[in-house]
């Protein structure tokens, strides 16, 4: 990795509380941005980067998805959510083993950094979450991981069920080995999967720890009406009311989309800081509904974005969410309800607000981790470009980023990865999705 880096040239956005928009340079040194705007030409660097007029944006911020989720793209798709997950989801997760979670993972991380997005918070399966760290350090990319965690589903594969006790100490035993690594990209979170397929007694030792460690809590809640109908029938309350009464709601709590919560609790998310997760496509096409992201943004709620899994989304595409978060706040709530700009501070500022990380990373000024990309202004559909804010969010795509750094390290370059091998991954998720199938059919 070069000790120093010159983005030249570009137009950045910077995300700062003023919302900027700068022409010129970033100057990056040992991982971290050293100047914004005009730099000296006297000023020497190991690497220059052209971003020849081209947007320059902090690196786009997913704050709930599935790594794991990756091989199964077209395999789980026109099902509710629970069908879903018991019959496709949960019995492919239980076919994983070690060498197809780390395909998993390395397909992941291409699609992700060659798309603009350089943070994630992923929750993964319930077992040899090992090989998903370990593929993510090698990939550059940013991450807070943690394994899923499930003891209290029945109808699971038996691969799926854990112990209370197992499931804590296993994860505990990765965050002790990977909070923190790679130069503090990795950390570990604790993910329990959901209240549907929780003990009561899983939900409060997690609390617990969560409170005595200061690790993030990442879980999935009020995503369709027939999981609340599950947690109402087995504890007489509300998804978000019984996390509460668990001891789960405080602002180390990412609760994934949060489609069905009624206004008591949202009141109980804004109080007691919790972060909300919405990811507009999975939400779609699962069928579940559509969050009422206006309405927790008026309470105060911290709402951040994320693509989901490639299981329910297809797509790991964070252009593709915000453009669709804005036009549904537009449908339920007018043109508007979600301005381009605001859709941008979800997948950047807000992300890393989410992930206690905003000191850090979500927007170009200096001091910060230089996690940056470079999206070009020459294709078709972003001429003439007017606001940059709308012109990004509701014109640009994936496909147009051509540069993707990440503390310092330039892991994109003119549109090509350049720490993976593209088609060795591609031919590694190829032979590991057929043996997954094959084992998955074993199982069955």
């Amino acid at each position: 990795m070069p000790a120093s880096l010159l983005v030249r040239s570009g137009t950045i956005l910077t995300m700062n509380d003023r919302f900027d928009v700068v022409a010129g340079d970033v100057a990056i040194r040992d991982g971290r941005i050293e100047a914004v705007g005009q730099v000296s030409p006297d000023a020497r660097f190991d690497r220059v980067v052209d971003a020849a007029g081209g947007y320059v944006l902090p690196g786009l911020i997913q704050t709930h998805i599935h790594l794991c989720q990756t091989l199964f793209r077209g395999l789980a798709d026109d099902l509710p959510l629970l069908d879903w997950l018991r019959r496709r989801v949960w019995p492919l997760e239980a076919a994983h083993d070690a060498e197809s979670l780390r395909a998993a993972a390395q397909l992941a991380a291409l699609e992700l950094v060659t798309s603009g997005t350089t943070t994630v918070l992923t929750m993964e399966t319930v077992h040899e979450t090992e090989a998903v760290f370990e593929a993510v350090a090698d990939s550059g990319l940013r991450a807070t991981i943690g394994k899923a965690m499930m003891d209290a589903a029945p109808d699971a594969p038996p691969r799926l069920r854990e112990a209370m006790r197992s499931s804590v100490d296993e994860s505990l035993s990765l965050a002790r080995r990977w909070d923190g690594a790679a130069g503090g990209r990795l950390r570990a979170a604790l993910a329990p999967r959901f209240a549907v397929s929780c003990s009561e007694e899983l939900l409060r030792a997690v609390a617990d720890l969560s409170s005595e460690r200061g690790l993030l809590v990442h879980t999935h809640a009020s995503e369709s009406r027939d999981e609340l109908a599950v947690v109402r029938q087995r504890t007489g309350l509300g998804n978000v009311e019984f996390l509460a009464t668990v001891n789960l709601t405080s602002p180390r709590l990412c609760a994934a989309h949060c489609v069905w919560i009624e206004d008591r609790e949202m009141g109980i998310l804004a109080d007691r800081g919790v972060k909300a997760l919405h990811c507009p496509s999975s939400n779609l096409k699962l069928g579940s509904g559509i969050a009422p992201v206006t309405e927790m943004r008026k309470r105060g709620i911290s709402v951040s974005l994320g693509t989901d899994g490639a299981a329910c989304n297809n797509r790991l595409d964070m252009f593709e969410e915000m453009r669709l978060a804005a036009l549904l706040q537009a449908a339920r709530s007018g043109p508007g309800a979600l301005p381009a700009r605001d859709a941008l501070w979800m997948a950047t500022r807000g992300g890393a607000e989410a992930l206690g990380l905003d000191a850090e990373i979500g927007s170009i000024e200096p001091g910060k981790r230089a996690d940056l990309i470079v999206v070009d202004r020459d294709r078709p559909h972003l001429v003439p470009g007017g606001d940059p804010c709308s012109t990004i969010v509701y014109a640009a795509r994936g496909a147009d980023v051509r540069t993707t750094v990440v503390d310092g390290e330039l892991l994109v370059d003119r549109f090509e990865p350049v720490r993976a091998d593209r088609r060795e991954i591609l031919s590694r998720a190829r032979t590991a999705t057929r043996r997954l199938l094959s084992r998955s059919q074993h199982l069955a």
